[in-house]
Protein backbone atom coordinates (compact mmCIF):
# COMPACT_ATOMS: atom_id res chain seq x y z
CA UNK A 1 0.00 0.00 0.00
CA UNK A 2 2.56 2.57 1.18
CA UNK A 3 4.61 1.73 -2.10
CA UNK A 4 1.74 2.32 -4.58
CA UNK A 5 0.56 5.50 -2.37
CA UNK A 6 4.45 6.69 -3.31
CA UNK A 7 3.87 6.11 -6.89
CA UNK A 8 1.33 7.74 -7.39
CA UNK A 9 2.36 10.67 -5.58
CA UNK A 10 5.35 10.23 -7.73
CA UNK A 11 2.99 10.52 -10.80
CA UNK A 12 2.09 13.98 -9.93
CA UNK A 13 -1.12 13.82 -11.71
CA UNK A 14 -2.34 17.17 -10.73
CA UNK A 15 0.83 19.21 -12.40
CA UNK A 16 -0.03 17.91 -15.61
CA UNK A 17 -2.80 20.49 -16.65
CA UNK A 18 -1.19 20.52 -20.36
CA UNK A 19 -2.49 17.02 -21.25
CA UNK A 20 -5.88 15.65 -21.55
CA UNK A 21 -7.34 13.37 -19.57
CA UNK A 22 -6.94 10.39 -22.59
CA UNK A 23 -3.15 11.34 -21.85
CA UNK A 24 -3.19 11.13 -18.12
CA UNK A 25 -5.19 7.83 -19.02
CA UNK A 26 -2.66 5.99 -21.49
CA UNK A 27 0.63 6.86 -19.46
CA UNK A 28 -1.13 5.55 -15.91
CA UNK A 29 -3.96 2.71 -17.14
CA UNK A 30 -1.32 -0.28 -17.32
CA UNK A 31 0.09 -0.14 -13.97
CA UNK A 32 -3.09 0.82 -12.29
CA UNK A 33 -4.91 -2.68 -13.86
CA UNK A 34 -2.01 -4.63 -12.75
CA UNK A 35 -2.75 -3.30 -9.30
CA UNK A 36 -6.56 -4.30 -9.72
CA UNK A 37 -5.62 -7.81 -11.54
CA UNK A 38 -3.17 -8.54 -8.05
CA UNK A 39 -4.81 -6.70 -5.32
CA UNK A 40 -8.43 -6.83 -6.28
CA UNK A 41 -8.18 -10.81 -5.66
CA UNK A 42 -6.57 -10.78 -1.88
CA UNK A 43 -6.94 -7.32 -0.75
CA UNK A 44 -9.97 -5.33 -2.46
CA UNK A 45 -11.79 -3.60 0.10
CA UNK A 46 -8.45 -1.57 0.60
CA UNK A 47 -8.19 -1.50 -2.97
CA UNK A 48 -11.06 0.70 -3.79
CA UNK A 49 -10.53 3.09 -1.07
CA UNK A 50 -6.76 3.21 -2.29
CA UNK A 51 -8.16 3.84 -6.43
CA UNK A 52 -9.98 6.44 -4.90
CA UNK A 53 -6.80 8.61 -4.29
CA UNK A 54 -6.48 8.61 -7.85
CA UNK A 55 -9.60 10.24 -8.32
CA UNK A 56 -8.82 12.58 -6.12
CA UNK A 57 -5.65 13.30 -7.89
CA UNK A 58 -7.80 13.70 -11.27
CA UNK A 59 -9.79 16.03 -9.27
CA UNK A 60 -6.98 18.28 -8.49
CA UNK A 61 -5.94 18.02 -12.10
CA UNK A 62 -9.28 19.10 -13.16
CA UNK A 63 -8.92 22.03 -10.90
CA UNK A 64 -5.61 23.40 -11.77
CA UNK A 65 -6.40 22.35 -15.64
CA UNK A 66 -9.78 24.19 -15.74
CA UNK A 67 -10.08 28.10 -14.71
CA UNK A 68 -13.73 27.61 -13.75
CA UNK A 69 -13.27 24.70 -11.50
CA UNK A 70 -10.84 26.48 -9.72
CA UNK A 71 -11.51 26.57 -5.70
CA UNK A 72 -14.76 24.45 -6.35
CA UNK A 73 -14.05 20.68 -5.48
CA UNK A 74 -17.59 20.14 -5.75
CA UNK A 75 -17.89 21.26 -9.50
CA UNK A 76 -14.54 19.23 -10.41
CA UNK A 77 -15.82 16.19 -8.40
CA UNK A 78 -18.98 16.81 -10.89
CA UNK A 79 -17.06 17.31 -13.81
CA UNK A 80 -15.31 13.99 -13.25
CA UNK A 81 -18.27 12.00 -12.32
CA UNK A 82 -19.60 13.60 -15.77
CA UNK A 83 -16.76 11.95 -17.51
CA UNK A 84 -16.99 8.85 -15.63
CA UNK A 85 -20.75 8.04 -17.24
CA UNK A 86 -19.33 9.36 -20.53
CA UNK A 87 -16.52 7.35 -20.96
CA UNK A 88 -16.34 4.64 -18.35
CA UNK A 89 -13.78 3.13 -20.15
CA UNK A 90 -11.01 5.55 -20.30
CA UNK A 91 -9.24 4.87 -16.75
CA UNK A 92 -8.65 1.63 -15.10
CA UNK A 93 -9.45 1.87 -12.05
CA UNK A 94 -13.18 3.25 -13.80
CA UNK A 95 -13.78 -0.16 -16.02
CA UNK A 96 -15.85 -2.70 -13.72
CA UNK A 97 -14.88 -5.70 -13.52
CA UNK A 98 -17.47 -8.90 -13.41
CA UNK A 99 -15.90 -11.92 -11.72
CA UNK A 100 -16.64 -15.91 -11.96
CA UNK A 101 -19.32 -15.72 -9.64
CA UNK A 102 -21.05 -12.32 -11.33
CA UNK A 103 -20.44 -9.97 -8.91
CA UNK A 104 -19.21 -6.44 -9.84
CA UNK A 105 -15.73 -5.09 -8.34
CA UNK A 106 -13.12 -2.65 -9.33
CA UNK A 107 -14.89 0.42 -10.34
CA UNK A 108 -14.81 2.67 -7.65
Amino acid sequence: MKAMSKTIKRWRLHLWSGKTLTDLAQSTNKQVQGWINYYGRFYPSVLTRFLARIDEYLMRWAMQKYKRLRKHRMRARAFLAGVKTREPNLFAHWRPVVQANNRMMGAV
